[in-house]
């Protein structure tokens, strides 16, 4: 059955959205069209040449990957300005158009806010170690909304499946007892629309929206520290909902007692339930994540069990990124008509293995603080003795709080503990240290790409 290009690129984008972020897909692949589809070549309009060459660089060969699984065979994306679009301004492209009130639809009291992603549900939820008792209470919280463990309260470092399991509660609850109104935000988008409910005079609609939900799922809850207003109308939105005996679902990148800037009254509330953590997956479960992934998109005999071997060997960082491994493989597979190998996989994946025969991992060093401080003084030309200093100049801030942010990420080492091993720190300190960097690592990719490189070094220290 032959597609048209809208429907083409309709499956290409379902797939992108469950592994490109929902603000870079919303402001870079939604203003998009789908023109022509010739041979294997599909044409996608944009508003503009920056957006051409931008969707370009940083999707074009993302694309050729998805189309293996989405429509069945390679196809090439090309990425050309719309001339019809020319002719209107720009940002009708960005902020979307505004709708008349007559055009919208009121919806079923029972929908769910916020698109749930149709694979995070507990049949693709891989369990292990690392994560099998948020798996366990995950699912005594499906079986029994607002009975046991409320609320659950999730936590781990970025892409180790928080979201996956707070998700697949909302799906097994939805296929049991489809008229529950279930609510599922992260806690920016909270924020944004108390706000919005202020200026518009509306609060009682906004505490009428959350208030009356059966099931709410927050995702994120760690960017409450610092918004007093907004941890004031959670405060009394979460009372409101246990007290009815409705679920509640949180999830952090850290526990409640080390979420800084956040009222203790709201951590003591986080704690009433079950608080279970999770952690780095190990080599058996990487594996296991793997073998599910193929076995998901259909890639069992295409990706051979040595290649999944040697990238849960190699990618040991989180999920998401050894997820992301896949799809780069695929695309680079593609790109040069060869069958994915060992070999194949290694030069695909070079960027993240380049440090792997480093002089330094062919050492007997182990991955500890010291090990960590020493790597990092050399990247940035300084002495582990200063990171471990009382002194604050500028050479050697950033890179005393690289260290920290990777000691926490990849030993998981108690706030205290670290503040003691640079110089007898403050935990909030450490906790500013670890925020600055995470965020710095988001909005500068050269930066980014210098702690992605000393993090697989460190990595491949691992005894």
């Amino acid at each position: 059955m032959s597609l048209t290009p809208a429907e083409a690129w309709k499956r290409l984008l379902d797939r992108a959205r469950l592994d490109i972020p929902e603000q870079t897909f919303r402001t870079w692949l939604e203003p998009t069209e789908a023109l022509t589809l010739e041979g294997d070549t599909l044409s996608i309009g944009v508003p503009d040449q920056f957006a051409a060459d931008w969707n370009e660089s940083k999707h074009g060969e993302l694309f050729t990957a998805y189309a293996a699984i989405a429509i069945g065979h390679p196809i090439r994306v090309v990425f050309q300005v719309h001339e019809e679009r020319k002719k209107r301004p720009q940002m009708d492209f960005f902020v979307g158009s505004t709708l008349d009130n007559s055009t919208v639809k009121k919806l079923p009291a029972n929908t769910t806010q916020g698109l749930l992603n149709p694979r995070y549900t507990f049949n693709h939820f891989v369990i292990g170690k690392s994560n099998e008792l948020a798996a366990a209470a995950a699912h005594a919280v499906a079986q029994a909304p607002g009975k046991v463990y409320n609320p659950l309260f999730i936590y781990g470092a970025t892409g180790l499946g928080k979201t996956h399991l707070m998700q697949a509660i909302a799906h097994e609850i939805q296929d049991r007892m489809p008229q529950t109104r279930i609510t599922f935000l992260g806690t920016e988008q909270f924020t944004n629309e108390l706000v919005a409910s202020i200026q518009n005079r509306s609060t009682g609609n906004f505490r009428k929206q959350y208030r009356q939900t059966d099931l709410l799922l927050m995702d994120d809850i760690h960017f409450l520290k610092g918004k007093e207003a907004t941890q004031e109308e959670f405060f009394h939105t979460f009372n409101a909902l246990y007290e009815a005996g409705r679920q509640i679902v949180i999830t952090s990148d850290r526990s409640p007692s080390e979420i800084p800037a956040i009222e203790a009254r709201l951590v003591s509330r986080f704690q009433w339930g079950m608080v279970a953590d999770i952690e780095l997956p190990d080599f058996e479960h990487r594996v296991a994540i793997l073998k599910q992934k193929a076995r998901v998109d259909h890639l069992e005999h295409t990706i051979p069990n040595d290649v999944i071997r040697f990238i849960a060997e190699n990618i040991t960082s989180n999920i998401r990124e050894l997820e992301g491994s896949i799809i780069k493989l695929l695309a680079y597979a593609s790109l040069k008509h060869q069958e994915i190998s060992v070999g194949i996989a290694a030069e695909a994946l070079r960027d993240k293995l380049h440090n792997f025969n480093s002089s330094a991992s062919k050492t007997q060093i182990n991955l500890t603080i010291n090990s960590i401080q020493q790597i990092v003084a050399k990247e940035w030309g300084v002495t582990p003795e200063g990171l471990r200093s009382q002194t604050r100049t500028k050479t050697l801030t950033l890179p005393r709080q690289i260290a920290m942010f990777l000691t926490r990420e990849l030993l998981h080492t108690q706030l205290m503990e670290i503040g003691n091993a640079f110089g007898g720190r403050d935990h909030s300190t450490v906790i500013h240290s670890i925020d600055k960097i995470h965020h710095a690592t988001k909005l500068d990719p050269a930066l980014k790409i210098r702690v992605d490189r000393i993090r697989i070094l460190l990595e491949s220290l691992r005894s």
